[in-house]
């Protein structure tokens, strides 16, 4: 009686049951294994999406500045809607750009309110047109305090270069032309600025971005 029990213990307890077991663990393992993979493939993506959501308020940044300066080529008028556009946009750009701290964006509305003060003086005065004034006060925003020098800067040379070449043939007219006729076709002689402004944000604000 003893050896028959021990032959049905043997019976119920095959040499398959360790095969079974590793067979069981790899069926449990292969979904954990898929799991992981897909999170760890899905880690990137995100990276990448993050990427993708810091590109769409500089893309809505030079659309916008672009429109901007050739509205003012064209017909000498910066649009508001412009302004309000780049000004709607930058508490995004803050919000996913990555290593722009909040204090950093106080500075920038410090330093745009500066600029905004200070072109509002030279509005009262007649040296520079409102439209010009809210298009600088924008992109003094988007520059921030660390490029709000470099912003000023370019903007001075790019509307030096952009008088120069558009009154140039005034000048050349000087030589033929009475004095009284000359100041009158300066007066009408408009320089659009903000083709200057527009530019020199593209090339200050945008390269720091992107890099």
């Amino acid at each position: 009686m003893r050896v028959r029990a021990t032959s049905r213990i043997k019976s119920a307890n095959p040499r398959e049951e360790p095969g079974r077991s590793s067979r069981r663990f790899w069926q449990v393992g292969e979904p954990l294994a898929a799991g992981y993979s897909f999170f760890n493939g899905f880690a990137p993506a995100c990276e990448n999406m993050s990427i993708s959501l810091d590109l769409v308020p500089l893309a809505g940044f030079a659309g916008l500045m672009t429109t901007a300066a050739v509205e003012d080529f064209r017909r000498f008028v910066i649009p508001n809607g412009v302004v309000l556009g780049l000004c709607a946009l930058w508490p995004l750009h803050i919000a996913v750009a990555s290593g722009i701290s909040l204090a950093e964006g106080f500075a920038a509305l410090g330093c745009a309110a500066a600029v905004f003060v200070a072109g509002a003086l030279l509005f009262s005065r007649g040296l520079i047109g409102g439209g010009d004034v809210k298009l600088l006060t924008a992109a003094t925003l988007w520059a921030g305090p660390g490029l709000t020098p470099a912003l000023l800067i370019v903007t001075a040379l790019l509307g030096g270069l952009l008088s120069l070449v558009l009154l140039a043939p005034l000048a050349m007219r000087a030589v033929f032309t009475s004095a009284d006729a000359l100041t009158g076709a300066a007066k009408l002689r408009s320089v659009p600025y903000g083709v200057a402004i527009a530019s020199a944000a593209l090339i200050v604000t945008l390269p720091p971005n992107l890099n």
